[in-house]
Parts: C-alpha cells; structure tokens; sequence
C-alpha cells in the first residue's frame, strides 16, 4: 500500500495525458508486451518515436525492460504499473517505454551493464531512466511501490530543477564506462597460457562440494562447462573431471530440473541446487543438452544420454510452435499466479493423483516428503533410484522401473490443468541453437524423431526467418518482430552448418556461408564487436571481445565457424578479432571460455602440450 501522503500527491499530479502518450501495447505480437497493453502506464514500444517524444517534451525515458518468464516483471506490473495513481506520475513526467528484452538484446545488455556498474548487481525487470539525448542516469530491478513512487517523485523535482547538471553528470558517466584507451601492443597469441589459465580460474571459482561456479544463485553456464569438458577431453585433469561431473550431476539431480516432465529452469536461487526460478528458456534446453551428449562421452557417462533424450522429448513436446520452429519459453507463474504452481505438489494434490502404493513409491523416489520448498509445495528431485528401490522392496528392477513410468504419467496428468503459459514468439538465435541441439540428438541418439525436427526447424530457419536480405530477430503470431543481432547470424549459422554435415547438403552449407559474411560485414569493425546494427542512442560502444554468460558468446563462435574458410579479408578480420580478444580472454579466461577455445583452435593447437 502507499502511503496517503503519497497517494495525495499523486491525484493532484493525474493530468490529461498528452494526446500522443497512449498505450501503445495492445495486442502487440510479443506476447510480453502485449500482456501490458492493459496497464494505465502509457507505454510505448522502443524506437525514433518515443526518443523523439522524450526530446520534444524535454522528458526522461523511462525504459522498463523484462521477459514474458521472469516472475518479479509480474509482481512489478501487478503492484506498480497495473496502479492508476503510479500510472499517472510515469505519465505525466517521463516517457515510459516497455522492452521485450529478448527483442532487443543489444539495448538490455547496454542498460544491464549500466546498472549492474553503478549498483553492483542487475537483472529483471530491468528499469532506466535516461535522458532525452539517450544517456542512462538512474537504474533499479524489482523495487516494491512505495520506493518506486518515491523515487518517481525525486527525479521529477531534480529534472525540473538540475535538468543541466543530470544530462552532464549522465553524459560523464556514460563516457567513463567507454575510456579512450590506446589498443595494446600485438602479442603472439599463447595457447599453453590461454589453456591453462582457463583451467586454474575454473578450479579456484569452482564450488567442490557443490558443484557450480559462484557464491549465490546457480546458473548452468553450459557454454563454459562445455569449453571445459573439451579441454578435459583433450588433456585429462582429475580434479576439473571431478568438477565438472559433480556440477552436472547436481544440476540433474536437483532443483535446476523438472523431474517429472522434463527440462531445466533457468537457474536456482540458492548454491545447492535446490530452489529454481521457474522459468523454461528454449535456450536452456539446447545448450543443456548438447552438454550432457557432449559429456557423456568424455566422461564415460551414458546415463548422461538419458538426461539429454529426456530434455529433448520435453523440448518437442511443450517447446514446439509453428512451422516447425519453437517458442521462446514457459512462464514462471501458473495461471494462478504461483511461481512454480505448475511443478509444485501438495498433499492433497498428491493423494488425488496417485493410489497408495504409487504415492509411497513417489515420496521415496522424488523426496515428497518432510519439509516442502516453499509454501507451495513439494519440488520432485531424486531420491532413492529404482535400483534402490527394488533392493528394499525386494522386488525387480524391472517392476520399479515399470512403477516409476506410470507415476510419471499419472503426475503429468494431474498436473496439465495447471500448465504454465506461453511465450509463443519464436527467436531465430534460441531456435538456432536448437537445431544444433536436435542435430546432436539424431546423431548420437539415434533419434530420428530428432532428426524429422531438425529438418522442420530447418525449414523454418531458412524459410521463415530469412527475407532473401538480411535475418529476421523473431516470429510471433502476427508476423515479424524486431531487428535481428550478432547471436541470431551466429546461431543460426551454426545450427544450419551442424545440419549440412549431418545431411551433406551443399545447399545448407552454402546458406551459412552467407550468413557468415553477413554477420561480419553487419557486426565487426577493426576495433571490435557491436551486437546490433542499429544503434539508436550513444554510447553503446564495440567490445573487444563479447564474453560468454548464459549464452555462448555469439562473436567467438562466428571466429571459429570462419576458421578455414578461403577468403583472404575474412581470414583477415579472424585475425584482427583473435588478436582483440586476447586480453581480455587472458585476463578472464573462464568469462570468455569460448574465445578462448576460438583461439585455441585457430592455431591448430586442440591438443595443448605441456610443455
């Protein structure tokens, strides 16, 4: 609740809206935006417009960037925007516009950056105030009402007050995180060093008794994992293997995964494992389970393929969209509001699905029992394995296993009616990257279910995505949306080449020659990266390297899908990008864990002797 003095405040400020601030998110395509196109907020969508709004008026850009998954963008639109009086003071003094981060990654990694330097972390829902000429002065994730209006309230009197001293202090800032420094010195670029630099940071930022890098919330970071299992699979180093299975292993065993359907969430809340926020990325399912393929056999794991199948079957199943493309992601919330309804279970819920032997076997075999997560409910994680089982029940193996698959069902079942909703626009990059997924699939697998979706998606990617000039960023129901970036080139790219070498069409391989071209023609200069063509405000300066995060680092893989290739300014630009990104691979091996294998390779060195 506000407090009265605020709520006061507020009505007096509720004005006529300006004519030309109306919500303009009314049955948009992105099925994020669209969800706010009810909100009092006069949203407007990202573009010339609304700067020009912003400079016309002498107003702030108030930009509110989230994803339809993210739980906390629900609870903000609930307490904040969905309220009149909040409503007003955005409108009435700033120029508010609403984002779809998966839209426009180049512009939430600009802001994410921005906050997370002058706050010390960052995330979603990401919210901005930059001035009219684009600078970033204020930025904060989920606040709760009363310090939003508060702080609402506090740029206004400042604005028309100091409106001055904020455009240069925001025009300093802006410039101190780009400092004109001179480009070092080229230095021959040291494959033992970039080798066992990567090694060294990964053992001292792994968690040992965990599993995981960092001290927090865990996240899969599947690119570097699966960096680092190449490199152990080419120089075996006993406690990186140990490492790396134990993240693995408790990334499959616990929270991070949905043991009943299938698939990962985004990442859990707590180190071990346990809690997860509950979004389902599309993204996710690809690079996991291209890692847990990859992973099975440099690690003679082949109960590791089962967790692959079981996170593709998911992905067909759930994840699959139109023209054979796949969506973007599962919401956090269920219908209800609950994050993670969906996946939670109470007694109750329980005893109403399954017969009493069923319910005992699934209290033992998934932990349903004792304390629950949270308020919710239980969260399925293993438990006592079916081998385990049988053995203190003096049964077959075979009669659990049998057991385990109907409870599964019976779960699904139940649990349908509270399916959590859909962002059902299709990204080229996330979709990519599941063609790689699904090419992995028909080939180690022996899948052809997998390999019948991979050549839909395909089609989709090449059919669908491309306009015979340039990609497209994303598909929804009504059509096209947003300007595609370096990772949609890139991973489309990629996943198109994994096709060729499945299929043997020239065709493909030819496409990818293209697209390859065309990322470095729309994304590269000599000094560096930018991740978009079409910069719209300042600031926004090239990277020397782009490193890897959730996401492998779209720049590197476009070096390594280059190496090769017969054409002398191509082969000049790898050069001139490898040599950019030495610093920064040498100094952060592990953020850049892709540069450095990009590097790695391009000298011809896979095998890295010690010397």
């Amino acid at each position: 609740m506000l407090r009265p003095i605020l709520l006061v405040l507020l009505l007096m400020l509720s004005l006529p809206l300006p004519a030309e601030l109306i919500n303009r998110l009314g049955r948009h395509p992105s099925p994020y935006l669209a969800m706010h196109g009810d909100d009092p907020v006069a949203w407007q969508t990202w573009g010339g417009e609304a700067l020009a709004a912003a400079r016309a008026d002498d107003r702030l850009l108030f930009i509110s960037s989230g994803y339809f998954a993210c739980h906390w963008c629900h609870v903000m639109q609930r307490e904040s925007y969905k309220n009149p009086q909040v409503a007003a003071l955005l409108n009435q003094n700033f120029v508010p516009v609403k984002v779809d981060r998966e839209l426009q990654p180049a512009l939430d990694a600009h802001l994410i950056d921005f906050v997370q330097r002058t706050k010390g972390n960052a995330g979603w829902p990401l919210n901005v105030f930059l001035t009219p000429e684009g600078y970033p002065l204020v930025g904060l994730t989920y606040a709760p009402p009363e310090s939003f209006v508060k702080l609402l309230v506090r740029l206004r009197k400042l604005w028309r007050e100091r409106a001055g001293e904020l455009r240069e202090a925001a025009r300093s800032a802006a410039a101190a995180m780009v400092p004109d420094q001179p480009a070092p010195a080229a230095a021959p670029i040291d494959a033992r060093a970039l080798h066992t630099g990567l090694v060294t940071m990964a053992l001292s930022f792994g968690d040992e008794m965990e599993g995981g890098f960092g001290g927090q919330s865990r996240f899969p970071m599947a690119p570097q994992w699966s960096v680092l299992l190449d490199r152990l699979g080419v120089e075996p180093d006993q406690r990186l293997g140990e490492l790396i299975e134990l993240t693995l292993d408790q990334m499959a065993g616990n929270g991070l995964r949905d043991h009943i359907g299938g698939g990962f969430f985004r990442y859990t809340v707590d180190p071990g494992w346990q809690l997860p926020h509950y979004e389902k990325m599309l993204y996710t399912q690809a690079l996991l389970a291209r890692l847990y393929i990859k992973a099975a056999k440099v690690l003679a794991r082949p109960d590791y393929l089962e967790v692959a199948r079981e996170t593709l079957d998911f992905t067909l199943t759930e994840l699959q969209g139109t023209d054979g493309g796949f969506i973007a992601s599962l919401s956090a919330v269920d219908p209800e509001n609950v994050e993670g309804g969906g996946y939670l279970w109470t007694q109750p819920l329980l005893a109403a699905a399954l017969a009493d032997d069923e319910l005992a076997f699934a209290r033992h075999r998934w932990r349903l029992q004792g304390s629950t997560v949270t308020g919710a409910g239980w969260l399925p994680v293993d438990g006592a394995d079916v081998v385990e089982l049988a053995r203190r029940y003096n049964t077959g193996v075979d009669r659990q296993k049998a057991m385990e698959r109907r409870v599964k069902q019976k779960l699904l079942s139940a649990r349908s009616a509270r399916k959590h909703p859909r962002d059902n626009k299709q990204l080229a990059a996330w979709n990519g990257l599941m063609l790689s997924a699904l090419v992995d699939g028909a080939r180690v697998l022996n899948g052809q279910r997998y390999r019948e979706a991979a050549r839909r998606l395909r089609n989709f990617l090449v059919d669908k995505s491309w306009d015979g000039k340039r990609l497209l960023r994303a598909r929804g129901p009504e059509g096209d949306l947003g300007s595609a970036a370096l990772e949609d080139y890139v991973y489309v790219a990629a996943g198109l080449h994994d096709w060729a070498e499945l299929t043997g069409s020239d065709r493909d391989l030819a496409f990818t020659g293209r697209l390859v071209e065309e990322a470095w023609r729309r994304f590269f200069q000599h000094d560096g990266w930018q991740i978009t063509d079409n910069l719209m405000i300042p600031g926004m300066a090239r990277e020397k390297a782009i490193s890897d995060g959730p996401l492998p680092s779209p720049a590197a893989m476009l070096i390594e899908l280059t190496l090769g290739k017969d054409d002398p300014k191509l082969q000049s630009q790898v050069r001139q990008a490898l040599q950019n990104g030495y610093g920064p691979a040498t100094a952060q091996p592990v953020r850049y864990a892709t540069q450095v294998a990009a590097s790695i390779r391009a000298l011809g060195l896979e095998r890295v002797k010690s010397d």
